[in-house]
């Protein structure tokens, strides 16, 4: 496949013209090899998945996070100058859609509301030129349920072990806002929306201090892993060629795992 039809078909659902001001979604790193036949799709562009991708024979790379977010000079042999070295030899590209995938609340982005039946949907920040697309997302359960029941329901959609919670727990919640990624500047606008619980990743301590809702930081990792892992299946079957969801792991993990390994040896 041409690479700028597999780059028109990936920006209908990651249109660019919903990226942030700051970020650096779009093509990271170019290639002379304008014919694509198998796309990894990965959330990081880490040099553990990039060489994944490279091993299972993708010939191009989609991931959620840019490579970098201000161009810099590969002057040190790190992350970074690993990824270029590797795409580089092997001429592959690698495009990333960061914020103008998780703008995009018809797409991939809402798969935790899909998966909660929330109706009445809205972004938290919607996007000045468009209303219908924003950061967050905000909803209504189908029925309210208890407290208790929605972070059972909760766990078994994102099973992360690293998972926090702060606030007192709602008896009851009927209205529900999340953001992908790192949320904690939306908190005051999942407040301002109604909602009963937040859900998002990267609350820092004195935000989880202040606020007056119920919060669940699920990490970074979480909720964009299975995004990406969506956004693949969306790919695979709107595109003639093969898509391959490349898996990763947080970078965090509890501690009690590293502990219940020293006792093993």
């Amino acid at each position: 496949m041409d690479i700028s039809t597999l780059l028109a078909e990936i920006e209908k659902t990651a249109p660019l013209d919903g990226a942030a001001s700051w970020d650096c979604s779009g093509l990271q790193v170019a290639s002379p090899n304008k014919d694509i036949q198998r796309l990894g799709v990965s959330l990081d562009p880490t040099p553990a998945s990039v060489e994944k991708a490279l091993d299972l024979g993708c010939d191009g790379i989609l991931t959620h996070h840019p490579l970098t977010l201000s161009p810099r000079l590969p002057k040190a042999l790190d992350a970074y100058h690993s990824v270029l070295r590797s795409l580089l030899r092997k001429d592959v590209p690698l495009y990333a859609s960061h914020t103008s995938l998780d703008t995009n609340l018809q797409g991939p982005a809402a798969w935790l509301a899909d998966e909660l039946g929330l109706l009445k949907r809205k972004p938290l920040e919607p996007l000045p030129h468009d209303p219908t697309r924003g950061f967050g997302l905000c909803g209504d359960l189908p029925q309210a349920v208890s407290g208790q029941s929605f972070l059972q329901k909760l766990g078994d959609l994102v099973p992360e072990p690293t998972t926090t919670i702060c606030g007192q727990l709602p008896e009851k919640i009927c209205r529900v806002a999340y953001c992908t990624g790192s949320g904690a500047s939306l908190l005051p606008l999942a407040k301002s929306a109604g909602a009963d619980i937040y859900i998002s990743g990267d609350i820092k301590y004195h935000a989880a201090l202040d606020a007056d809702i119920f919060i669940v930081d699920v990490g970074h990792h979480s909720l964009e892993e299975e995004m990406m892992h969506r956004f693949s299946q969306l790919l695979g079957k709107s595109l003639r060629i093969q898509v391959t969801f490349v898996p990763s792991q947080s970078p965090f993990r509890p501690m009690a795992s590293q502990l219940s390994k020293q006792g093993d040896i």
